[in-house]
Parts: C-alpha cells; structure tokens; sequence
C-alpha cells in the first residue's frame, strides 16, 4: 500500500506552514469559511501560498459559495485543490472540477451511506470523511466514524479527518488504510495556531504507522 499522505488544515500564518513543509506534509489547508474560527483572508493565503514549494498541494475549504466564486477565488490565490466542505451538490463540484481537483468533504456519522458518494465519485479526486456535528462544517475535534472510513476507503479515495491527534492518528491509520489524514485542532495550541511539539510528534506518528503497512 502506497505512504499515507498527511494535509495540515487550517493554516494561517507562514511559520506553520514552512514547518508543516519541513516536517513532510504533502498539503496545506486554507480555510476561507467565514465562520470557522481558522478563516484565512485570500490576501493573507497568497502571501503564504507564493512562498510554498511546488511538491507542496495547496487546498482552500469552502462552504457552500456558488462555484464561480470558488474558482475566482482559487484562480486568484494560487490554489491546486478546492476543498468543497459544505452541501454543495454534484453538479456544483462538477463546475468547478473543470478547472481543479476537487475534494468533497462529507458529515460520517452513524447515519451515513456509503451511496452518497455515488453521484460525485466520477468528479471528485478524493472524498474527506469529517465528524457528523450538527450545526458545524468540520474543525470540531470530534472523531469521524472509522468503521464506516474503513469500508470506504476499500473503493474510494478517502482522507480521513475529524478529530485526529498525535494519540490516535496511527491506530486510526492501520484501521481505516485511508489515502491521506487530514488535521488541525489536534495540532493546535490555541485556533488557528499550530503547536511545534504536537506538529512533530504527529509526523512521527504517521511515519511509524506508514512503517507497519
């Protein structure tokens, strides 16, 4: 099984993202929803984005916009990847997968089918498989379902998120076998601000689990 890939979310300042890149992340996940409390300025994510290598993927999450916007936004601050983190419907990411690849993230709770992935998996690279709490749009903490990750990721591309730490990312690794991991609360010292120590020890983690594949 190829090395699972790890994408650090939620960044918003160059410091975190040059040791996220120094530490071997294959992406960086820039929040433009409004209400997250990890929002970056399109301004501000230019500034870090121009500054990245090029082996480095650069995300931007967004939450429900209309597709145009999402790709004159992409366009403009340098994105590869657009992360579609809301309801957006297939024929939304669809326009924008035109342009970019394209991510779309859904709420896996106990209640999740595995048939909602059927309309966008002609489209989307990968699928993000997020915790299941109402009212939110991801960057909880709370853990996504694992065992129904696990049967997806059998047939589809998945990158595991929802309430991963340096604690449980390996058992969560060798369980599901997921495409990639995705995190930023569980490395985090406050919003929005990456811990150096936990950032280290994350890495680790995913390079001993990746070790045991």
């Amino acid at each position: 099984m190829p090395r699972v890939r790890v994408k650090i979310c939620g960044i918003t300042n160059l410091a975190d993202a040059e040791l996220a890149d120094a530490l071997g992340a294959d992406a960086l996940g820039f929040n433009f929803y409004e209400k997250s409390v990890r929002n970056i300025s399109p301004a501000d994510a230019y500034k870090i984005i121009q500054k990245l290598p090029d082996k480095i993927e650069a995300a931007g999450v967004f939450v429900n916009w209309a597709p145009e916007a999402v790709i004159a936004l992409a366009r403009a601050v340098g994105l590869d990847t657009v992360q579609l983190h809301g309801d957006e419907t297939a024929r939304e990411a669809r326009a924008a997968a035109k342009f970019f690849n394209v991510t779309k993230a859904l709420r896996v709770g106990e209640d999740f089918r595995l048939t909602q992935l059927r309309s966008f998996r002609p489209i989307v690279r990968a699928f993000l498989f997020d915790a299941d709490k109402s009212g939110e749009y991801g960057g909880t903490g709370t853990r996504a379902d694992w065992t129904i990750a696990r049967r997806a990721a059998k047939n589809h591309r998945i990158i595991l998120a929802g309430g991963l730490t340096p604690q449980n990312v390996a058992e969560a690794i060798l369980y599901v076998r997921p495409y990639a991991v995705d995190v930023a609360s569980g490395v985090e010292s406050a919003p929005g601000k990456k811990d150096r120590a936990k950032l280290r020890q994350f890495f680790a983690e995913v390079s001993r689990a990746n070790s045991q594949l």
